[in-house]
C-alpha cells in the first residue's frame, strides 16, 4: 500500500504546487477537513432507511473535532429539495447539500452510478474556495471513500478512510436469504485500501480484518473506538420513571430490539428466543413486553411486514410491539426502560447501539461477532452469545427472567463500562491520525521534491 501511495505522491504533490497554502508546521493538526457522506445525510434520523450507527458517529464525531477547533465540512447527497445547499449542524460544522440523483426513490445500490455527479459538486463546492481551504479528506463507507480517492488527489492533501462495514467480511457471515455485497462492492473497497494514507478502525479486529482481507499496510491502519454520547445516554432518573413515560409495565421482562430492520441485523433471532422461552414458561407470557424499535432497511425492504408475519405464526404477536424509529433523546428512554438490549447481529463493525443502551444502564446480550465483544464485557455488562441459535439467546434472557437483580447489577457495570467510550476521547485520538496523515503526506512531497 505504501509504494501505491508513494505512486500517487507526484499527483498529490502537483496539485500541492498549484494551490498552495495547504497546512504548515509538520505535526500541525489541521485547520478544516471535507468529511463524505455520500449515501446517508448527518440529518437523517438513525433508524430509518439506511441511516444508523454510521450517522450518529459522524455527527458526533464532526461536533467534537468543532470544539478542538477542527472545521468540518460534511458532502452528503441532498435527498430533498426543502434544505439549503449549506446547513449549520453545528458551530463549525457544516453540512453541504450535493444534488446527485433524484432526491427520492434512488437504494443505496444504485448509488455508485451517481458518484460521478457527487463528485462534481463535491469540486464545485472547492473550486469557489482559496487555494488550500481544505487540509484533508475524512470519507465514510466505500460509495464516500470512491470521490474522497479522487479528491485528495486533485486537492494535493491526505485521504483518510473509514470502512464502517466491509463487503468482504459481510460476506463471510451472510444470515440465511440475505444478498451478498456484489463484486463492484469489492473491488471499490480494495481501491480505497490501496488509495488512502490511513485507515481508521474501530476496534483491532476490524484492523485485521483489513489487513487479512484487504491486503492493508498494518502500518496504516489507526484503531479509534466510536463514542457515545454520555450526557444523552445516562441512567438519569431510572428505569421505572422511562417506563412510566414509554407506558410500559413496571414489573415485565423488557428485551429490546433497537435498530435496522434487515436479516443482518437479525431480529428474527430476538423473536425466537422470545417464542423458546414462552414455550418452556408460559406464565412469563404476563409479564413480558418484546419492543422492535426500528425501520425496515436495506434487504429488509424487500419484506418490510416480514418481521409482524414472524411474530403472528411463533404465537408471541401478543408480546412484540412494533415502534417506528425515533429520535436520539427518546431511544435513550427506550433503553433505560429495557431489562436488555439484545443485539444478534451477523456482522458488527462495532455495535455503537450496545455501548449506547450500556451508558443508560442496561446490560445487553449480543451476538459475538465484530466489534461486540469490545462494546460488551462478557459476563460483566451483559452476555456474548456464540452463533444465532434461538436457544442460545433464549438461555441468556432466561437468566435476567429466573434472577432480576441481575439487570440492576449487570446495569451498573455496564454503565461504567461505558464511560471509558466517550466521544471527546475519539475524537481527540481521530485529530492524532490527522495529523500523523498530514506529516507523512508533506515528507513524501518533500522527498519527490528533494
Amino acid at each position: 500500500m505504501s509504494q501505491y501511495v508513494s505512486r500517487l505522491g507526484s499527483t498529490r504533490t502537483a496539485a500541492r504546487l498549484r494551490f498552495p497554502g495547504g497546512f504548515s508546521g509538520a505535526s500541525r493538526k489541521p485547520r478544516r477537513i471535507a468529511m463524505l457522506s455520500v449515501h446517508t445525510s448527518p440529518l437523517h434520523q438513525p433508524g430509518t432507511g439506511d441511516a444508523g450507527g454510521m450517522n450518529v458517529y459522524i455527527v458526533e464525531l464532526a461536533k467534537r473535532l468543532a470544539a478542538i477547533n477542527i472545521e468540518v465540512e460534511i458532502f452528503t447527497r441532498a435527498t430533498t429539495g426543502s434544505l439549503a445547499p449549506a446547513v449549520e449542524l453545528a458551530p463549525g460544522v457544516l453540512v453541504r447539500h450535493v444534488d446527485a440523483g433524484p432526491y427520492e426513490g434512488l437504494a443505496k445500490e444504485e448509488l455508485p452510478a451517481q458518484l460521478c455527479a457527487f463528485t462534481h459538486g463535491v469540486m464545485q463546492a472547492w473550486a469557489g474556495q482559496r487555494p488550500g481551504y481544505y487540509d484533508l479528506v475524512h470519507s465514510h463507507y466505500w460509495l464516500s471513500g470512491q470521490v474522497g480517492w479522487l479528491a485528495a488527489q486533485r486537492w494535493g492533501v491526505p485521504l483518510v478512510h473509514a470502512m464502517h462495514t466491509m463487503a468482504k467480511v459481510k460476506n463471510a457471515a451472510l444470515a440465511e436469504g440475505d444478498t451478498p455485497e456484489p463484486a463492484a462492492r469489492v473491488i471499490g473497497e480494495t481501491q480505497i485500501v490501496n488509495a488512502s494514507d490511513r485507515l481508521i478502525a474501530n476496534t483491532a479486529e476490524e484492523a485485521d480484518e483489513l489487513v487479512r482481507f484487504y491486503d492493508a499496510d498494518p502500518a496504516a491502519v489507526a484503531v479509534v473506538h466510536p463514542g457515545v454520547n454520555l450526557d444523552r445516554f445516562r441512567p438519569a432518573d431510572g428505569r421505572a420513571a422511562a417506563r412510566a413515560r414509554l407506558g410500559l409495565p413496571q414489573d415485565a421482562l423488557i428485551p429490546l430490539f433497537a435498530g435496522r430492520i434487515q436479516p443482518l441485523k437479525a431480529p428474527d433471532v430476538l423473536l425466537r428466543a422470545v417464542a423458546v422461552l414462552l414455550d418452556r414458561d408460559p406464565s412469563l407470557r404476563s409479564r413480558m413486553v418484546v419492543p422492535v424499535v426500528g425501520g425496515p432497511s436495506g434487504s429488509g425492504l424487500a419484506k418490510p411486514e416480514g418481521l409482524q408475519k414472524l411474530a403472528a405464526r411463533l404465537g408471541i404477536a401478543d408480546v412484540v410491539r412494533f415502534h417506528p424509529p425515533v429520535g436520539q433523546d427518546r431511544l435513550a428512554d427506550w433503553f433505560r426502560a429495557a431489562s436488555v438490549l439484545v443485539m444478534p447481529s451477523y456482522s458488527e463493525s462495532f455495535g455503537l447501539v450496545a455501548i449506547e443502551a450500556q451508558a443508560t444502564g442496561t446490560p445487553v446480550v449480543a451476538a459475538a461477532v465484530g466489534g461486540l465483544p469490545v462494546a460488551v464485557r462478557d459476563g460483566v455488562g451483559g452476555f456474548l452469545v456464540e452463533g444465532h441459535d434461538p436457544e442460545a439467546y433464549a438461555r441468556a434472557l432466561g437468566r435476567f427472567a429466573d434472577a432480576p437483580e441481575l439487570v440492576e447489577r449487570m446495569g451498573a457495570a455496564a454503565a461504567a463500562h461505558a464511560q471509558s467510550f466517550g466521544w471527546d476521547t475519539a475524537a481527540s485520538a481521530t485529530a492524532d491520525v490527522y495529523t500523523a496523515a498530514l506529516c507523512d503526506h508533506r515528507r513524501r512531497a518533500r522527498a519527490h521534491h528533494g
